[in-house]
C-alpha cells in the first residue's frame, strides 16, 4: 500500500517560537505542583503566544485519557488514581500566575463513577476559595450522558461550559468513536437551561475543519449549535499531531474561516473566534470581558 504524503503547511499556519520569562515562569510552576496543561498535551499551536501573556489551560483527572480520538495527542490507556491534591494545586497556580480568566479541563475519566465531575467542582471551590476574582471557564467531556454529574459542575458555577461538539456528524466514527453527536448537543442544551440573572452561564462549543467536512456539513453543525442555545463558537484547522494521526485532508484558508465567522455573526451567536490556529481556549477571556473587547 502507497504511503500518503504529508501535505505541506501554508504560510498561514507557520508560526515563530520563542522563549520568554513568563512562559519559562508558567513552565516551571506547572512542574513544580504537578500540574498539566492541555496546551503542552494536545501541542496547541497557540502554546508560546498565550503562555508569554500569562495565560493557561489546567487539565486535570491525569494526563491519561480512557477514550481513542483519532485527532488527539493526549496520552491513551487505564490511567491512574486521582490526585486528591489537584483542586489545590490548580487554584495555587492561578493565584501565583495572577490569571484572571482561568481554563480548566480534563482527559475523558470514564472508569470514574461521576466521569470525574466532582473533581472538576472541587477544583472550581478551590480556585473560588484563594482567587475570588477570577472568572472560570470549564471545558467538560459528555461523561457518557450522566446529567447528574453535569449537574455536579454546573452547581459549582463556571461563567462559561465549554463541551466541544469537534467535527460534524459524519466523520464521528473515525474522529469521536465513543462519542455521540446528538448526546453532546444535549449536553450543551441542558447547560444552556441553567441560564439565569441568578445564574449568568454561557455555554460555547469548537470543532476542528480540514478533516474532510464540507461547507454545508459545516453550516448544519452551526445551526444544530444555535438551536441548542450555545452562546459562543470556536473554528479551528486541524492539525495532526503525528503522522499516527488522522492526516489533514485540506488546509482551509483564511477567506474561508472569515466565511465562517460572518455566518456564525449571521445566526446569532453571541461571539465566535475563527482562523487557522485557533483553538477551544483561545482568547477564551474575550467571552468574559468587562471592557467590550472584541
Amino acid at each position: 500500500m502507497a504511503t500518503r504524503v504529508p501535505i505541506r503547511r501554508p504560510e498561514w499556519l507557520k508560526i515563530r517560537l520563542e522563549s520568554t520569562e513568563t512562559l519559562v515562569q508558567v513552565r516551571d510552576t506547572m512542574r513544580g505542583l504537578r500540574l498539566h496543561t492541555v496546551c503542552e498535551e494536545a501541542r496547541c499551536p497557540n502554546l508560546h503566544e498565550c503562555w508569554s501573556a500569562g495565560t493557561a489551560t489546567f487539565m486535570i483527572l491525569g494526563d491519561v485519557c480512557t477514550r481513542h480520538c483519532g485527532f488527539c495527542s493526549v496520552g491513551k490507556g487505564a490511567p491512574g488514581t486521582l490526585d486528591p491534591e489537584e483542586p489545590r494545586h490548580v487554584a495555587e497556580a492561578v493565584r501565583d500566575l495572577k490569571i484572571r480568566h482561568a481554563v480548566i479541563t480534563s482527559v475523558n475519566r470514564d472508569d470514574l463513577p461521576d466521569g470525574g465531575a466532582g473533581h472538576f467542582a472541587e477544583t472550581l471551590a478551590w480556585t473560588r476559595k484563594l482567587c475570588p476574582e477570577v472568572t472560570i471557564e470549564v471545558l467538560i467531556p459528555d461523561f457518557m450522558g450522566d446529567w447528574s454529574a453535569l449537574g455536579t459542575v454546573l452547581l459549582a458555577r463556571p461563567e462559561v461550559l465549554n463541551h466541544n461538539i469537534e467535527t460534524v456528524p459524519r466523520l464521528y466514527r473515525s474522529v469521536r468513536p465513543i462519542a455521540v453527536y446528538d448526546r453532546s448537543l444535549e449536553l450543551l442544551s441542558r447547560s444552556a437551561s441553567w441560564h439565569s440573572p441568578e445564574y449568568p452561564v454561557l455555554t460555547k462549543s469548537g470543532l476542528m475543519v480540514g478533516l474532510g467536512e464540507t461547507r454545508e456539513e459545516v453550516l448544519e453543525v452551526l445551526g444544530d449549535l444555535k438551536r441548542s442555545r450555545v452562546d459562543i463558537v470556536t473554528i479551528g484547522q486541524y492539525l495532526n499531531p503525528t503522522s499516527r494521526h488522522i492526516p489533514v485532508a485540506r488546509f482551509v484558508t483564511p477567506a474561508e474561516f472569515e466565511d465562517y465567522r460572518r455566518l456564525a455573526s449571521e445566526l446569532g451567536f453571541l461571539r465566535c473566534e475563527a482562523g487557522p490556529l485557533v483553538r477551544s481556549s483561545y482568547h477564551a477571556e474575550r467571552a468574559v470581558a468587562k471592557d467590550g473587547s472584541p
